[in-house]
């Protein structure tokens, strides 16, 4: 029973066969089953991904080359021309499946295979044919093509396939035709009906191995990436091509699971729950750090400083004095002196340690006491005073 179903796109059975057959001595032909595009790829484990890549990595093990694909499906779901290589021509075919192919279908089939050949008489590259499985319809077309247009025997076309894929040719009625049925035609296999499409991929997509995936194979995949080497410096590691090497697979490479340690002198079950260790005790706080309480500490992030009261300059101080308004308590008059009499108005402020040149004091100067004088305002808080004093 397969592992997965048509639902998840991954044809029914698919896993179930070999991927590549072996070349059928003699001829160009190579069968195998149907390669898979990438984003169907991405639901195998690194060990069942088949596609176009993958194909020319196991021929290229066994010093063969592919230089055409023969799709014989009949849908477009499995891959695109934009997920062939493009170095590798493409022919679809569309047939239908359980039954046996009509005989234009045989005929496209015999036209595209003599067309490679007269092409790529030079060479010895070799025809890829696949259907789903490459199996009952790959077939059958390869040995009707054996049968009609080299004359071999039905038994040993039929023979000859079998070994080389690698499975044996399932459906009765497709072995019943090749044994007993009539030969098809030839005529107007010269003709060509259809222009082969060129693969249109340049980059190799890279995969990620699932959490199916065995231990041995993520560590084999991992270890195979440590030994690749990374695009140079300057390029876009998206359009670089990084080849394989080795035959594997480029999956990225796994991160190390975390070791965990049980604490020292503790019983470490790994199904049984043990209560953590009590908390240290706190640390004695700083002597000379205290934390702020609530109150200040709303009032330092949500209100603005107070203002910080200081004397102001001396030209601040005489711009206030002309209108009678004390931020702060006059000085103080000054302490007698030997050499000036207490009925002096000359007076220093040497004493509170604010060293500035000496000045007259000659008391509060008296200005016109009306309601509607022109003078510049100061502040609100003069303003607020000399309406005081006026009213």
């Amino acid at each position: 029973m397969s592992r997965h179903s048509k639902k998840d796109g991954i044809p029914d059975r698919w896993l179930d066969y070999k991927a590549v057959g072996k070349r059928l001595d003699g001829t160009r032909f190579i069968a195998f089953k149907v390669p898979l595009k990438h984003s169907l790829n991405r639901q195998l484990p690194c060990s069942d991904v088949f596609g176009p890549w993958e194909l020319l990595d196991t021929l290229k093990e066994e010093n063969q080359e592919l230089g055409l694909i023969i799709d014989l499906t009949f849908t477009k779901r499995y891959y695109q021309p934009q997920d062939v290589p493009d170095s590798l021509m493409c022919v679809k075919i569309f047939t239908a499946g359980h039954e046996i192919p009509s005989d234009g279908t045989i005929l496209s089939f015999k036209r595209a295979v003599r067309r490679f050949l007269q092409d790529n008489a030079d060479n010895d590259k070799l025809i890829g044919v696949h259907c789903t499985h490459g199996l009952n319809r790959t077939g059958y077309l390869i040995c009707r093509y054996l049968i009609d247009v080299d004359g071999m025997d039905p038994k040993e076309a039929i023979e000859l396939f079998n070994s080389s894929r690698g499975h044996d040719i399932e459906r009765q009625n497709y072995l019943e035709d090749l044994q007993y049925g009539a030969k098809r035609s030839n005529d107007g296999m010269e003709e060509s009906e259809q222009e082969p499409k060129r693969g249109q991929a340049v980059n190799r997509p890279l995969y990620t191995p699932l959490e199916s995936d065995s231990r041995e194979e993520r560590r084999h995949f991992n270890d195979s990436w440590q030994h690749r080497s990374f695009s140079p410096r300057g390029t876009n590691h998206r359009s670089y091509h990084r080849p394989a090497q080795d035959g594997l697979l480029p999956c990225p490479p796994l991160l190390p699971r975390p070791s965990f340690h049980p604490p020292a002198g503790a019983s470490f079950h790994p199904y049984r729950w043990t209560p953590p260790p009590p908390p240290s005790p706190p640390s004695p706080p700083d002597s000379q750090w205290r934390r702020p309480s609530r109150s200040e500490e709303t009032r330092s992030r949500y209100l603005p400083p107070e203002p910080q009261w200081s004397r102001p300059s001396h030209l601040q101080e005489d711009r206030r004095r002309s209108y009678h308004h004390y931020p702060y308590p006059p000085p103080p008059p000054p302490p007698p002196s030997s050499h000036l009499p207490h009925s002096s108005a000359r007076w220093t402020n040497e004493s509170n340690g604010y060293s500035r040149r000496e000045e007259e004091w000659t008391g509060p100067k008296m200005r016109h006491q009306h309601r509607y004088s022109h003078r510049p305002r100061v502040n609100p808080y003069d303003d607020y005073q000399s309406d005081r004093n006026w009213n």
